[in-house]
């Protein structure tokens, strides 16, 4: 096992997938190669809703945060897992809508709704609307009071949570660009505005802390948080909110330092936070919803590189370019993202390299990952980047004008394509 139990060795010494020899579908397929564990990710979201259910009720609903990794088949799958999602663009309600996912168990997100993306939310029959702001307020509610409809909305509320994560992915706190704030008395002037607006129904409120946490307290404390806002909202308004999404950001193991998280022992402990709350507070325990996304696909994947050169300059340090990098996985050169990486064709090795993984971008900072402790590598070697299933093929760009690479799903050891390569043609066909 190399991290986690679907990572292997095999007979050959090449690194496995859920069974698969990566150097057979590097061969396969090409490189970059983008590998995904389909029944990791159907295990996953078991975990979440079995969990969730036992915790917090027959009604509780875990979503699949889709922009972690976003194509038809993920949508499929999250359908038939019996999951909700959560969309945060046009684009995303598209896919989802190609994919045939119930409508009804879509929740719409996004700080910058634009007029389109709700029009076109409505025509779909999105089931929930997470509104960020009074202006977006006023446009659902003009909306559907033309269209004669009540909108289901939840409101975004910040806690005020410092998770003590990259300040990047800290979205709970005051000072962000998503939600109204409880302590700055903007989120009960919203809550106001929703209670008496015409055309939507405010079945309940949103929060979200953060990505990549491994601690609960953060989660426990802006649980606590939003339970006496829902009691403050009860006092002061005479409204019930029925429903209380608490978000996704449970964190992911990349590398033999990063702790394990058991999703199912974290849920039960928040749901005792969230019940205590409720009783102290004398209310009603709302529906729960939950937003996994990374916690869902991140540890699914797996990204092959084929080794171009090795460039080692005395005293300072030891390049590994791939054919990959930075289009294809921005995370290191965004956030400093940590990475386990291993050379596939001989994965049994000693790890006695240490080097930096360079993209192949015209571009200093395209870096997969620095001082990585890998086998010894030569051009034409298969460099494989382990637990890449979120925001790696979803944050993907065409820098350099280099194609995206595919996504292979792997299910009991067999192997098909769920995302076709780009190619050249692929990438003027928008010229004119």
């Amino acid at each position: 096992m190399i991290i986690h139990e679907h990572f292997d060795i095999n007979e050959n010494g090449h690194l496995t997938l859920g069974g698969a020899d990566t150097v057979s579908l590097a061969e396969k397929y090409g490189t970059p190669l983008y590998l995904l564990d389909e029944n990791v990710i159907r295990r996953a979201c078991r975990t979440y809703r079995e969990a969730a259910r036992k915790s917090f009720g027959e009604d509780a609903l875990p979503l699949y945060a889709s922009k972690a990794l976003c194509f038809t088949e993920m949508y499929r799958i999250a359908a038939e897992e019996g999951m909700g999602i959560d969309c945060v663009s046009g684009g995303e309600l598209y896919t989802a809508k190609r994919a045939g996912f119930p409508a009804e168990r879509i929740y719409f997100h996004g700080n910058n709704k634009t007029q389109k993306d709700i029009c076109d939310a409505m025509d779909m029959g999105v089931g929930t609307f997470v509104v960020d702001n009074p202006d977006e307020l006023s446009a659902v509610s003009e909306e559907a009071t033309s269209r004669g409809i009540t909108q289901r909305i939840l409101l975004r509320i910040t806690p005020g949570i410092d998770p003590h994560t990259h300040r990047a992915v800290v979205t709970g706190n005051v000072d962000s660009k998503f939600g109204s704030a409880i302590v700055t008395g903007q989120a009960m002037e919203i809550v106001k505005a929703a209670i008496s607006a015409r055309g939507v129904d405010l079945a309940g409120l949103h929060c979200h802390i953060g990505s990549q946490i491994f601690d609960i307290e953060p989660f426990e404390d802006a649980a606590k948080i939003m339970v006496s806002f829902l009691s403050d909202i009860k006092k002061e308004c005479g409204y019930d909110i029925r429903e209380l999404n608490l978000g996704g950001g449970l964190g992911v193991k990349y590398t033999e330092y990063d702790r394990e998280i058991d999703y199912a022992s974290a849920i039960s402990e928040i749901a005792n936070i969230v019940s205590c709350a409720c009783n102290e507070h004398g209310i009603e325990l709302p529906r729960i919803i939950l937003e996994p996304g990374r916690s869902l696909v991140a540890a699914a994947g797996a990204t092959l590189y084929t080794v171009g050169s090795v460039k080692c300059i005395p005293h300072f340090r030891n390049y590994i370019s791939v054919d990959g990098g930075m289009p294809d996985n921005p995370r290191y050169a965004l956030y400093q993202s940590q990475y386990t990486a291993l050379i596939a064709n001989r994965a049994s090795a000693p790890r006695d390299f240490c080097a930096t993984l360079a993209g192949r971008c015209c571009e200093s900072g395209d870096l997969l990952g620095e001082n990585i402790k890998i086998q010894t590598p030569k051009r034409g070697d298969v460099l494989a980047v382990l637990v890449t299933g979120a925001y790696n093929y979803s944050m993907a760009s065409n820098y350099n004008r280099i194609p995206r690479p595919p996504v292979v799903m792997i299910k009991d050891g067999e192997d098909r394509v769920v995302v076709k390569r780009e190619t050249y043609e692929d990438l003027v066909r928008n010229d004119v």
